[in-house]
């Protein structure tokens, strides 16, 4: 099988919206993080102001991939095709050949040469390695290209950076083996599976976590959307705790050996200072 890998690469998609806004937005949906008990409460009686206390919050980038690829495979196989006949045929003759005539059918022996070609467009969630498709709407926003440099940058400046859990082979296996049909085929003639991308895209995502009557929720914003979210995490669940080391963005790991054997995909480290902030307000 021929197999082409295109050059990962590593895009940042513009944020819509400040923090600021953000939080203005989380606000209202507060009385919604702390359940539905408090949410019936908060009708019968509208909650104050300072029940609520603004413990942390954070602009974070949370890694997907988008994966695209194309695939081709031609064969030749042979096959036996039955003809259903009238009642009254007694003898079929095919290119000078008699044919017996069994049931009413005979049977013709055919060269088949095939062609099937396919088409992946797919996007996963860089922590669980799961596809997730309602990411594919985030694609359309502006995105810019960026590096190991401008990613420590934006860490620099108090941006949280999610460090992917999934390696780029783990999603190309997963592609791979959406094509690997079963080919019924006596000659394989082309087998090609071509990758036009892997990319791995960083959304923002704001988070705000309250506290109120000493229990604690957290409502994310989305910055492409501007969906709210009552519940939602911060980044230290993610990690389960909070780090402010250097992550490694490994996206060099083989790909599947049974399917490309000795292709390593390019290799990117990516260094992230983390400042996690507290906002008391």
């Amino acid at each position: 099988m021929d197999v082409q890998l295109a050059e990962e690469r590593m895009l940042v998609l513009n944020d819509k919206f400040t923090m600021d806004h953000a939080e203005g937005r989380a606000a209202t949906k507060r009385v919604d993080a702390f359940g539905t008990m408090a949410k019936v409460a908060g009708f019968l009686s509208k909650p104050k102001e300072n029940e609520f206390e603004l413990v942390y919050r954070e602009r974070r980038l949370q890694p997907f991939w988008h994966v695209t690829c194309e695939a081709v495979f031609a064969y030749e196989r042979q096959r036996e095709h039955a003809i259903l006949l009238a009642p009254e045929v007694r003898n079929v003759t095919i290119l000078g050949d008699a044919q017996a005539v069994v049931n009413q059918q005979v049977s013709l022996k055919v060269l088949e040469s095939c062609r099937e070609e396919f088409r992946r467009d797919m996007t996963f969630d860089a922590i669980t390695g799961q596809s997730s498709p309602d990411l594919a709407t985030r694609l359309p926003y502006d995105a810019e290209l960026t590096n190991d440099a401008r990613m420590a940058e934006i860490a620099g400046q108090g941006t949280v950076i999610v460090p992917p859990q999934a390696s780029s082979s783990v999603v190309v296996r997963q592609v791979l083996t959406t094509l690997m049909n079963k080919v019924e085929a006596d000659r394989m003639i082309e087998e090609a599976v071509i990758f036009n991308a892997i990319d791995l895209y960083y959304r923002p995502v704001y988070a705000f976590r309250y506290r109120r009557q000493n229990k604690e929720a957290v409502v994310e914003f989305d910055g492409l959307t501007g969906l709210v979210q009552a519940g939602g995490s911060t980044f230290e669940t993610y990690l389960g705790k909070i780090m402010d080391t250097r992550f490694l963005l490994d996206a060099g790991a083989e790909a599947a050996d049974l399917l490309i054997p000795g292709v390593n995909l390019a290799r990117m480290v990516v260094g992230k200072g983390i400042e996690l902030r507290k906002k008391r307000p």
